[in-house]
């Protein structure tokens, strides 16, 4: 027998670790899963020129030249008109609750003015919290004006009377760091959150500890919450870290409400202790509950928004995104840091994180029952 190589050790080692390999099925399913689920996030759903952007209109008359106004908008292929005619108070409300990203107000006297050529304008408000966003789309407006009316009433591109004023809301120095500081805080919780609570439990089922705790008269909501209270406190460490850097060393302008911030970081952390805490009921070992994180880390990251615009993704991707609590934590912070949005505005995003939070209480306990038997 060879000393140094041997084939049938060799065939041994492998049959070996093939059966090994099977029998990890959550491995298995990472090496394929992983791969496929990139494949398609970065092929079909990453545009960072997002395109069929929604904006409302606010036109108290829609005289022809307002029409060619906006067909001349939608043709340039980044504005997308949801709603027609809005009020002032109703196109506000859409914007800071980001159901748009454009306001275009158009005057009452628009078309008496064009006919005059008495300097005319209108108002495009663009959502400027991303300003990979509005960019691309703000970029074409310089032709708009002219090609519209060209074809409308016969003016030459030169003396085309209308003049178009952007105003960026809320970021109107197109800062990237007033849009990304804020997100940081909920993809930094939700790594560390996930994976040290997923990681802990797992390492105590590993040891055999959790076999003790079992032993003891307590109920499935007991041990739950007994496990998940502490990580609520570091994530609240971490929590003031991010806030007190993003105002002293990025200068993130704070201008909504403290408390309603805090209302929203805490459901969210709540929500990701108990997603944690799941994940360790599914896993065998470390090793596994730390590819379960990352197996739902990475598709969040991509499709939530922080990364890239999550109007640019196709809709099925957004769709898709929804089902992730930072896509509604993003809205949520971004609203009303920068917005100064209040409770009403931001209602929704709530009301997701508290679903998913009980949603995955419900699932936790009874896998958590399951794992008694």
């Amino acid at each position: 027998m060879n000393r140094f190589f041997s084939l049938g050790r060799l065939r041994a080692l492998l049959v070996k670790e093939s059966i090994q390999m099977r029998r990890d099925r959550v491995t298995f399913a990472m090496m394929l899963g992983v791969p496929l689920m990139q494949l398609m996030l970065f092929g079909f759903a990453i545009n960072t020129d997002p395109k069929e952007l929604p904006a409302v209109l606010v036109a108290p008359t829609q005289d022809r030249f307002t029409r060619a106004m906006v067909s001349a908008l939608e043709l340039t292929g980044y504005y997308r008109f949801t709603e027609m005619g809005a009020s002032a108070a109703q196109a506000e409300a859409m914007i800071a609750r980001g159901d748009v990203s454009f306001v275009v107000t158009v005057p009452s006297d628009f078309g008496r003015r064009v006919e005059r050529g008495d300097g005319a304008s209108i108002l495009i408000e663009a959502d400027a919290t991303d300003p990979s966003v509005a960019s691309g789309a703000i970029s074409t407006l310089s032709t708009v004006a002219s090609s519209a009316l060209e074809r409308e009433a016969g003016f030459t591109a030169p003396a085309a009377p209308v003049q178009i004023i952007v105003h960026r809301r809320y970021n109107p120095e197109g800062i990237t760091q007033y849009n990304i500081v804020p997100g940081l805080l909920g993809v930094i919780l939700q790594l560390t959150m996930v994976m040290m609570t997923a990681m802990a439990l797992t390492r105590e089922t590993e040891r055999g500890t959790m076999e003790n705790l079992l032993s003891m008269p307590a109920t499935p909501l007991e041990i739950m919450l007994g496990k998940v209270m502490p990580y609520l406190a570091v994530g609240g460490v971490q929590v003031v870290v991010v806030l007190i850097a993003a105002k002293l060393v990025f200068n993130v302008p704070f201008v909504g409400s403290l408390p309603l911030v805090l209302a929203g970081i805490f459901v969210f952390v709540l929500a990701l202790v108990i997603l944690g805490y799941l994940i360790s009921t599914l896993s065998r070992t470390q090793m596994q509950a730390m590819q379960l994180t990352f197996f739902f880390f990475l598709p969040s990251l991509l499709i939530s928004g922080f990364m890239f615009p999550y109007r640019g993704m196709p809709l099925w991707a957004q769709w898709l995104g929804e089902i992730f609590p930072l896509t509604h934590f993003l809205r949520l912070i971004r609203a009303v840091m920068l917005k100064g949005a209040d409770f009403e505005t931001v209602v929704r995003s709530f009301a997701a994180l508290g679903l998913f939070t009980l949603l995955l209480t419900v699932l936790a306990l009874l896998r958590f029952r399951r794992t008694l038997d």
